[in-house]
């Protein structure tokens, strides 16, 4: 039976909001407000990223304001709260991995991947970001809803460019090329290009 506000592809279901919505993170506007939401949750970890980080971690800290190297060196760079494994942040807001950029937050985990010091990008979550994976006998991805993401959803819009398609990468990185182009083709017959 299908569900018309759901997507299957193999054994993944994707919320048709992911396949509509119009995002392109902007920025310049937004100052990279992902990273620095105020919360006691950071951004969710997988087991394999925690020793992923652990193994590039003095790497990556040459990136980081010093406030955020002193975090990382007394308190550690991730938490276990309510079972889930999520990154550390300084003062419940900035994640303890940002850094800053002409006052736009940005991921020093990135920023050495960039500049090809390691090989892991960042956190798939962060990368996924705002889609977010919820686990229900299989993965289901849904869109996150943030009021700090109407730039991007104003940006996306401007330059019609869907979430699906600019979250490409990362769902490539989870997920396979080979899944995506499945995504892409369901899409395709499930709605009238416009």
């Amino acid at each position: 039976m299908f569900d018309s506000n759901v997507i299957p592809v193999k054994d993944v279901l994707i919320r048709s909001e992911i396949a509509e919505i119009k995002f392109a993170c902007d920025l310049n506007k937004c100052k990279g407000a992902c990273c620095t939401l105020e919360s006691e949750f950071g951004a969710p970890l997988l087991k394999e990223e925690v020793d992923q980080i652990k193994s590039v971690l003095e790497v990556v800290k040459d990136y980081l304001p010093a406030k955020h190297k002193e975090e990382i060196d007394e308190f550690g760079f991730y938490e276990l709260k309510h079972g889930e494994l999520m990154t550390a942040s300084v003062n419940n807001k900035a994640c303890v991995f940002v850094y800053y950029e002409n006052g736009i937050a940005k991921c020093g985990i990135e920023r050495a991947f960039l500049d090809g010091k390691i090989k892991l990008r960042k956190p798939i979550s962060c990368h996924l970001f705002p889609i977010r994976v919820s686990k229900f006998g299989g993965d289901i991805l849904r869109f996150e809803k943030f009021s700090e993401c109407s730039f991007a959803l104003e940006n996306g819009a401007k330059n019609n460019i869907k979430l699906v398609d600019f979250c490409k990468d990362a769902l490539e990185r989870l997920y396979g090329k080979k899944w995506y182009l499945t995504l892409k083709e369901i899409i395709g017959k499930l709605y009238v290009i416009s």
